[in-house]
């Protein structure tokens, strides 16, 4: 199938089984987000992956009860840095480097000027900003869910400070943006599962400036 075809055939799973995903699957939709494109390349988020049911089961609570949080294989949370500090950025320029084995003029002003800007900005700022990064690397995990013939449901309805308590993100500087459940679906009792997927025609979309 091709990638259209794909997008097309998935859908915000509503109810899934409790059957678990191969590791070997889950590994591969990890990668598909450690791979995904961020801003300056900084990865400003970290992932956490739950299989544990008594963990789940909290977190259910504070998701608005919704079914998939428990019945899901591994469910994704998605935290992105409270802040943009020198040594997060730091980090991520010298892997750079001890990778690729060499230094860059441009890429060594490249980091000072991000240096020069990003820990000096309101926090606040900065956390929505490396928010907006999880949700690149949210839809390329969900992506290779489809691939490999995963279920998933992309979740915001949860209580975000709650959340940071349960998993104490907080003490890792993190913040919650996002829930990823990932399973399979339960059909017989997801009323989605067959309804057709409605989205705006192109042209109401979008605008072409010639």
């Amino acid at each position: 199938m091709s990638h259209i075809e794909k997008l097309e055939e998935r859908y915000a799973t509503k109810a899934m089984n409790g059957k678990v995903v191969p590791q070997e699957k889950i590994e591969n939709i990890l990668e598909a987000i450690r791979l995904a494109p961020t801003s300056s390349g900084l990865q400003p988020f970290e992932v956490m992956v739950i299989t544990n049911q008594e963990l789940k089961a909290q977190i259910r609570e504070i998701a608005w009860n919704q079914s998939q949080v428990t019945d899901c294989s591994h469910l994704l949370v998605f935290a992105a840095w409270d802040h943009y500090t020198a040594d997060r950025i730091n980090y991520m320029f010298d892997l750079t480097n001890e990778i690729r084995g060499f230094k860059n003029e441009g890429w060594e002003n490249y980091r000072n000027q991000l240096l020069k800007t990003y820990p000096h900005k309101d926090p606040q700022e900065n956390y929505e900003h490396a928010a907006r990064q999880t949700y690149i690397a949210l839809m390329a995990g969900m992506t290779q869910a489809i691939y490999e013939g995963v279920d998933s449901t992309p979740m915001e309805g949860f209580d975000n400070e709650a959340l940071d308590k349960i998993l104490n993100l907080k003490d890792k500087n993190l913040r919650s943006t996002v829930i990823l459940p990932i399973g399979y679906r339960d059909a017989e009792n997801d009323w989605l599962v067959n309804l057709k997927k409605v989205r705006k025609p192109i042209s109401d979309l979008v605008t072409t400036f010639k």
